[in-house]
């Protein structure tokens, strides 16, 4: 990933810390109704622990996006974690656009096409990473 694309991800996710638990609240909404079957993983009344988790998490990953060592290994832990969930192979194109729309809808006009390619790559290098790491 070049320097721009982390660059590039990093002030998108900053933009986005005024209004984070809004955003996460709505890629889980957007996930579950394009994805009712990932719903039945996630327990409603810990909705909000979930997406502080999961706030965290990507802030975690974008802070390590130009330390592959820390990254890989962190994210390689995450994918372990979620075979023990129940996340299927599937499930992680489903994320990703979710994620992909939760970022547009967001960020509307600051979501160029630049944005939209480095957050493709990252998270495309991520679910490889998870995929990996569930089945080893």
């Amino acid at each position: 990933m070049s320097p721009e694309s982390q660059r590039l991800i990093r002030d998108s996710w900053a933009a986005l810390q005024p209004i984070g638990d809004q955003v996460v609240a709505t890629f889980y909404e957007r996930l579950f109704a394009s994805s009712p079957e990932v719903a039945k993983l996630f327990h409603a009344e810990k909705m909000a622990e979930q997406r502080r988790k999961f706030a965290a998490m990507l802030s975690e990953i974008v802070r390590v996006l130009d330390r592959p060592e820390l990254l890989v290994g962190e994210v390689a832990e995450s994918g372990r974690r979620h075979v023990a969930y129940g996340v299927r192979e599937r499930d992680y194109d489903d994320v990703g656009a979710a994620l992909i729309w939760t970022l547009e809808h967001s960020l509307g006009d600051q979501f160029t096409p630049e944005l939209r390619a480095a957050w493709r790559e990252a998270y495309t290098l991520l679910a490889a990473v998870m995929r990996r790491a569930s089945v080893v």
